[in-house]
């Protein structure tokens, strides 16, 4: 299951995976980063999606999916 930050992140911008992985850290997922000059993907296993998608809500991150 991957994670997208979406919209244009200035490139001084500091603290966007470390808001995003901290929640994960918290509930103990385990979580693999990639860093774009367009964006960052949080990647965590399949099998803690819902964990990993009610941990980064209850964080003030807003989830939507693509089809």
């Amino acid at each position: 299951m991957a994670f997208y930050t979406e919209g244009t992140i200035a490139f001084g911008t500091t603290g966007v995976v470390t808001a995003m992985t901290a929640p994960l850290a918290d509930i103990g997922c385990p979580v693999f980063v990639i860093s774009t000059f367009d964006g960052d993907l949080v990647l965590v296993p399949a099998s803690r999606r819902d964990d990993a998608v009610t941990a980064l809500t209850d964080a003030g991150h807003r989830i939507s999916t693509t089809s």
